[in-house]
């Protein structure tokens, strides 16, 4: 066999002198390109901090998995959760660090404490030690934010107790929840009301730690124009847009994780968006006058241009879709933010973002370059991502550099902003909004807002509407997203409080008067 012709995987099987029929699992040639799966296929965990995230293996890892005898050596695999694949084959990455279990879909289920991979153990830990039990008879340890915040069960005049850590594991969900087991039988049907879901949660979580190969994480590339793509949910998203087909629930939650947040702003700026001017289209007057100034940029007519110099036209300027508070966005994979590109391929595309946390969970960048005269906000410049899309990165507040005036002047067939989970009106974060919000408004371009559940979405608008009442208008009713991420996460420091990514989604815009003639 000539090994020109021969892919990498089935010249170490040829090295190592198996033989095919002996084999568990026949070696196929894949491409080249169908190889390298290196950050297409990172998982991501809640937006605060991605304190779990493992890389799932790649195909050859797997093989070598299913080989694993001893479950000494299974032990150990789990100690190394992301083999190295840049480099050198991830067989013998995989050979180096030794092999590692495969856990199987109806072995997902563990105890926090006792799971199989360390990361979910360590997160087990931060959990016994941060969070508190949510029984009524402890005293409170901090205000309640909503009415379905668990302290808000304590009663400050007959709560006795003092606050306890969540020592004890629910044997159902396997997350420590209670202090006792006594408290967790007293409030067993309070905790029965989200117990089902947390065991979802952590069943999702060691499927991202289970070893097996993730066929959803594998990115459509670039669509022909002739076909139209169908945003009516999830399900005729992803098959107009030709993703590998989904066939199980937590497939379905795991890339719905991701792809929730470019597929939230195309779902709203695209031509063919669910969000309409008719009857429970949730479009407002102003919000179309708004809207279809970017769906003009966006969707540009065919100008008959070509590849050589006499099929050169005219292009409009990028459009800037400024990503405000970025924080766990700012680090997803790349191959996830290019499907906003491809939802409009004769578009050109500016991701900006901009935050204090915008960096995080991109040590390898670290340190950032520095501020110069040509680069005054240290600015991370992605340009090589293709021909229509372009990413920076600030790591620096907006109001900072709205004040320099760096981005002006601001046009609202160009422009537009993203707000991700902002939490406008939390008690802890809505200080930083305080001198943001008054600028937002100041340009009159489109603000996009998501919310974690429709209270967090209820509480930003409430805020908004008592800082600047009669200064906006209401550009997209407040609702369920129809892209919201399928999967539920937890938090960590209040295990009782469940959520998911981009829940809820409203817009609205900075009030624009026009002034009108009147006849003499």
């Amino acid at each position: 066999m000539a090994s020109e012709y021969t892919c990498n995987r089935c010249l170490q099987v040829l090295g190592r002198g198996i033989r095919a029929q002996a084999s568990p699992i026949r070696p196929r040639c894949f491409p080249a390109s169908r190889r390298g799966y290196k950050s297409a296929i990172s998982p991501v965990a809640r937006d605060p901090a991605w304190n779990h995230r493992g890389r799932p293996q790649s195909k050859d890892s797997q093989v070598q998995s299913i080989r694993a005898a001893s479950s000494s050596a299974a032990q150990t695999s789990w100690n190394n959760p992301r083999p190295k694949v840049r480099g050198t084959s991830a067989s013998t990455a995989d050979h180096s660090q030794g092999t590692r279990a495969l856990l199987k879909p109806n072995n997902l289920f563990h105890p926090f404490t006792k799971s199989p991979a360390p990361a979910i153990r360590q997160r087990a830990a931060f959990i016994k030690q941060n969070a508190f039990c949510p029984h009524p008879s402890h005293q409170q340890t901090r205000l309640p934010t909503s009415p379905h915040d668990p302290e808000a069960r304590k009663d400050p005049s007959t709560a006795s107790l003092p606050p306890a850590h969540s020592h004890f594991e629910c044997p159902d969900c396997g997350v420590p929840i209670y202090c006792s087991e006594e408290h967790w039988m007293d409030d067993f049907e309070a905790h029965l009301e989200i117990c089902e879901t947390i065991r979802q949660i952590n069943e999702d979580d060691h499927d991202l730690h289970s070893g097996r190969f993730f066929p959803e994480f594998t990115y459509p590339g670039p669509q022909d124009d002739n076909f139209v793509i169908n945003m009516t949910n999830w399900d005729t998203f992803l098959y107009t847009r030709e993703f590998e087909a989904i066939n199980h629930d937590r497939s379905m939650r795991q890339v719905t994780r991701m792809l929730t947040y470019p597929v939230t702003i195309g779902s709203v700026l695209h031509e063919l968006s669910p969000y309409n001017i008719r009857k429970g289209g949730r479009l407002t007057v102003e919000g179309l006058k708004s809207i279809s100034a970017l769906r003009y940029t966006l969707h540009p007519p065919k100008m008959g241009e070509g590849t050589d110099i006499h099929g050169l036209r005219l292009k409009a300027p990028p459009v800037r879709i400024f990503v405000l508070g970025a924080r766990a966005e700012s680090s997803l994979p790349r191959e996830v933010w290019l499907q906003l590109s491809y939802m409009f391929p004769r578009a050109i595309i500016h991701l900006i973002f901009i935050g204090p946390e915008s960096m995080a969970n991109r040590d390898d960048e670290f340190p950032l370059p520095e501020r110069t005269p040509a680069n005054p906000f240290g600015g991370i410049v992605e340009d090589r991502l293709g021909p229509q899309l372009k990413i920076t990165t600030y790591v620096e507040y907006f109001h900072t550099m709205h004040k320099a005036q760096y981005f002006q002047p601001y046009d609202p067939y160009f422009d537009c902003f993203m707000l991700f989970h902002p939490g406008l009106g939390h008690p802890a974060s809505s200080h930083e909004w305080e001198e943001t919000l008054p600028q937002l408004l100041e340009t009159k371009v489109p603000i996009l807002c998501t919310g974690y559940t429709e209270w967090d979405m209820e509480r930003d608008i409430k805020w908004v509407k008592e800082k600047c009442a009669g200064e906006f208008d209401m550009l997209l009713e407040p609702g369920e997203n129809r892209f919201r991420s399928l999967r539920w996460d937890l938090n960590d420091l209040d295990p009782h409080d469940i959520s998911c990514g981009n829940w809820g989604l409203w817009a609205f815009r900075g009030k624009r008067y026009e002034a009108t003639y009147k006849d003499s």
